[in-house]
């Protein structure tokens, strides 16, 4: 029986692919590559269904990887450069289709099989990209694109007879009535919406990252996992405050949060957990305390009591809220450009 390693992301077009290859008798050992920027699935709450509920349901092994520094390297300085957000697609692909690679070989498998349809995307699903991206990640003809592999060139599976080309499919374009037929046809009734799952294609966190990656070359991971939380301030180039939006943000940062980080909260209200952290002044906890006021249920007091703390180390600070020219100024977001008429 022919061996197959698939990239796996849990949605449509990846589960279809290996439905596929099921159907004509290939054993496919699925392998799901983890990253600071895709969907947490440790949280069901971060992802739109469980990414995994199919694998049950239709029996094939889903392996983890997590590509951790790889990765973020990629991000700061891709290649093939980024698309219209912080996303380097082209990199990414190669990355995993030469992480996979070494996983095909150390499990003696055939060949690889991707869930990439043909013109689904604009930068990195392209009738010359896809070449292009194989012979760059050693992969060369070993990638079956089973979902539009009759519009692509012949791989070695199939000159191999692996696989029978005629029982592929030729998917193509972004419209994604063929897959939901197709996913009727297997009984896949449950899967994730389409493009939820990266964090780099969406502007407000990117422009959150260009800004962490600009005054921090080498961050922590825990300020990486901090992006997907609060609202962010910019006090100076080695100082970020972080105001939680609800509970369970609340509760998030909390967790993330080290022995020398300041927390603030306003007790007694419905308040945000505020978190510095960097080089910490105090003037520093002086705008944090007014954001975690502006923000708190007392907003709407002259002054507010907000208690800070750090370690074992407690105080109670007095501090007018917050108001919108002060968020406007420090808030990490981008600005609308003005035009000026001449």
């Amino acid at each position: 029986m022919p061996k197959a390693i698939a990239l796996y992301s849990g949605g449509l077009d990846s589960t279809l692919a290996i439905l596929v290859m099921q159907k004509l008798g290939v054993d496919v050992t699925a392998i799901t590559f983890l990253n600071h920027f895709g969907c947490d699935i440790s949280d069901k709450s971060s992802c739109s269904k469980d990414p995994f509920a199919a694998s049950v349901k239709f029996d094939f092994k889903v392996k983890l990887a997590h590509l951790s520094d790889k990765f973020l390297d990629i991000v700061k300085n891709p290649r093939y450069g980024h698309g219209k957000n912080m996303n380097p697609c082209i990199d990414c692909r190669i990355l995993m289709l030469n992480e996979a690679r070494e996983f095909m070989k150390l499990t003696g498998s055939d060949f690889l099989i991707t869930g990439e349809v043909l013109g689904q995307r604009p930068m990195s699903q392209r009738k010359d990209c896809f070449p292009m991206m194989d012979k760059a990640a050693g992969v060369k003809g070993l990638v079956l694109r089973p979902l539009s592999g009759k519009l692509l060139p012949v791989t070695i599976p199939e000159e191999k007879g692996l696989v029978n080309r005629e029982l592929l499919y030729d998917f193509n374009g972004r419209s994604r009535k063929p897959q939901m037929a197709l996913a009727k046809a297997f009984g896949l009734t449950e899967y994730p919406a389409p493009a939820g799952g990266c964090l780099l294609t969406e502007p407000i966190y990117s422009f959150k990252l260009k800004d962490l990656l600009h005054y921090s070359k080498h961050p922590e991971h825990k300020d990486i996992n901090l992006l997907r939380l609060g609202r962010h301030f910019r006090f100076s180039p080695d100082c970020k405050i972080i105001v939680g939006r609800n509970e369970e943000e609340n509760t998030a940062i909390k967790a993330l949060a080290d022995e020398e980080d300041f927390l603030l909260n306003v007790e007694g209200a419905g308040s945000p957990l505020t978190i510095i952290r960097g080089h910490v002044t105090d003037a520093a906890v002086a705008l944090a305390a007014s954001l975690c006021a502006r923000y708190s249920d007392a907003k709407k007091l002259s002054e507010v009591t907000v208690m800070v703390l750090q370690g074992a180390k407690k105080y109670f600070l007095p501090v007018p809220p917050a108001s919108n020219e002060m968020i406007e100024l420090y808030r990490i977001e981008k600005k609308p450009t003005l035009v000026t008429k001449t």
